[in-house]
Order: structure tokens, then sequence, then C-alpha cells
């Protein structure tokens, strides 16, 4: 039995960023994959008070968009559900309620097997290289895994030559193949599996905090490579971050997440030069400064972040907001919306421009 069969709401809860019925409708559309009002809750531990199953809320009704060749920022507190939303992007968590769109297709009922072709197109770099490579396979058998697996070497001499090819364009030497991951640095296993999600040529790939287990000198030199081969081969990012000046140079557009909406989304630009959730400008406030005579106000949140098993009703932020409107934000669940039609910024929040 899964989680759809344990739970299942009366209804889908209300779209936060409207519907993404045409683009299912268009031949070649724009965006190349998208969330329809997705969401995943997990079966949590212990019942409630009258015996009830209680459950995690990871995702709850989320649209978004990815653009062909672009790169989206996904960022917000740990638990938020970023790496979540990731992955059912990509169908390696089945979704509770809502759809996955990708390249004009519905491919939410679709079993693994019927998956498998669409495999090739996305794919993911985990946060860890320490703990995302088989330390009993060589690199050789790693990255050379999903060339064999979709057939897309003819002989084991074609398999080979495109082996060597992927570590070249990541930056290693075609002697590393018959080497094992315990063999190489952090930054050079990072390297492996990005080579290794490059092996089926792919479309679109989740960036699951692809440099947060790096040094900070090995940091710029993985994200200048998933930059170049952005520019290079087209593909599509979404990037998970808590790394606010990484997304800043990274991104395209930006998303921001708390606990398991998005609160905030726009242009990159739009975003970091005037934030509009109350939640936004606090994650901004509380980044590194890199220039120290800078001086920013600093917002401080109020109490501790909601528990997703319990959150509050209204708006989930409204306990640690300074702008809540009483009476309206704690029973009303804002709708993310453009606050200037077409800007493409748009904000789930009552009280975006702290009226008073």
């Amino acid at each position: 039995m899964t989680d759809k069969d344990l739970f299942q709401p009366a209804a889908p809860p209300p779209a936060r960023e409207g519907s993404v019925d045409d683009e299912v409708n268009g031949r070649r559309p724009r965006t190349l994959v998208a969330t329809d009002r997705v969401g995943k809750y997990f079966p949590a531990h212990g019942r409630s008070f009258f015996g009830a199953q209680r459950f995690l809320l990871a995702v709850d009704g989320v649209s978004l968009r990815v653009r062909r060749g672009e790169t989206m920022g996904l960022v917000g507190e740990s638990g938020c559900g970023k790496s979540t939303l990731g992955r059912l992007m990509l169908r390696l968590v089945d979704p509770t309620f809502g759809r996955v769109i990708y390249d004009g297709r519905d491919i939410t009922p679709l079993s693994q097997r019927q998956l498998r072709p669409l495999r090739r197109r996305m794919q993911i770099i985990f946060q860890d290289p320490y703990s995302s490579l088989n330390p009993r396979m060589t690199v050789r058998e790693i990255v050379g895994e999903a060339i064999s697996i979709h057939k897309l070497a003819k002989t084991k001499r074609d398999e080979e030559a495109r082996i060597v090819e992927l570590l070249e364009r990541v930056g290693l030497r075609a002697d590393a193949m018959d080497r094992y991951p315990h063999e190489f640095s952090g930054g050079q296993r990072q390297r492996v599996g990005i080579a290794r999600a490059l092996a089926v040529e792919p479309e679109f790939i989740v960036c699951d905090e692809p440099t947060s287990s790096l040094d900070v000198s090995i940091q710029a030199q993985i994200v200048n490579l998933l930059v170049e081969l952005q520019e290079t081969m087209g593909i599509a990012y979404l990037l998970v971050s808590h790394d606010l000046k990484l997304v800043q140079y990274v991104s395209h557009r930006v998303a921001v997440m708390y606990l398991g909406r998005i609160v905030e989304q726009a242009p990159v630009e739009d975003v970091y030069r005037q934030p509009l959730h109350p939640y936004t400008r606090a994650l901004m406030a509380a980044a590194p400064q890199a220039d120290p005579a800078k001086k920013r106000v600093r917002l401080v949140l109020q109490g501790e972040a909601p528990s997703p098993i319990d959150p509050p009703p209204g708006c989930a932020f409204h306990p640690r907001c300074d702008r809540a409107v009483h009476g309206t934000c704690e029973r009303e669940v804002p709708v993310l919306r453009e606050v200037v039609e077409g800007s493409g910024h748009k904000v789930a929040c009552w009280n975006p421009l702290g009226a008073a």
C-alpha cells in the first residue's frame, strides 16, 4: 500500500501559480518540466489524539516551471521540501496529488517501466559525492552503467571512448577510469557524479546542493563547470541550494520555498534587488555579506519554524512574520500571484509591501 492509498485529500489545494494545461496542449512547449499543484505527504510516526494516521507535509500544492536551457534556483531552509520537490519532478518520488508534466506530457500516471525511456532525458547530481558513488565500482563502471543500460554504444570500444570523452569534458583524465571513488578528492568525485549524469545526454538535471559538501576553493570549479555545460549543451537545471550567493550567480529565475510551498518567485535580479516576502527578506539579510562596509538591516525571525506535521492555519509564515495582518494571515492561505502584472515577480503574501 502506498501513501496515495493512505491519504487522499478531499480536493486538490488551490493553485499556487496557475495551471500548466496550456503547456500540455502545445506541440513543443517552452517549458520543459513543470509541476501542477503537486503535493507529497509522508506518513509520520505516532498518531493523533483520536488515533488517526498523521502525515508530514513535505510539498503542498506547488506549481513550478523550468524552461528549456535555463537554471531555476530553489532556495529555503533545511526541511522546507526543496529536495523532495526536485525528486518529484524526476518521478523518483511519487506525488500524493497533483501532476508532473515533462515536455508537454503528463508523466504522473506512468509506471517505472514506462518512465525508463524518459530517464535518459532527466538526471540528478546528488549532494554528497562521498555517499552517492558505489565504492565497489570503478569510474569506468559508474559512468558506463547508464550507457550500457540504455544501449547508447554499439561496442565496448565505443563505450570506452564515450567514457573517456565524458571524463575529459568534466576535467578528469582518461586514466581515472580504472580507479575507485576513494582514490579521488571530494571535488573529483563530484566531477565523476556529473559525468555519470551526462552519460545519457540529458536535457534536464536536478542539482541537489551540488557544492555544499565541498571546500570553498573547489565549489567555484564545480559551479563554473555546470555553467559551461549549460552553455555548450543547453541543459536545464533545477538548482536546489541554501547558498544564496551561488543561486544568484548561476540562476535565471529563483523560487523561495517555506514549509512545502513556494512563497516568492521571480527573475533572479528582481528577487535580490527587491525581495517582497518577509521570509525572503530575512533569508537575504542573514546571508554573508561580501563587502563588510556595506550596511544592511538585520532581520531576525521570530520563534521557531512550525512543524510540517502540524502546520499553522492560514499563511504558514504568519507566526514569525512582522507584517502579519491580524484577522487575515492566520486564517487565509495567500495565493502566489504577480504584484505587478507582467513582471514575473510573484509572491504569496497578504502584505508584501509592508503596508500598515
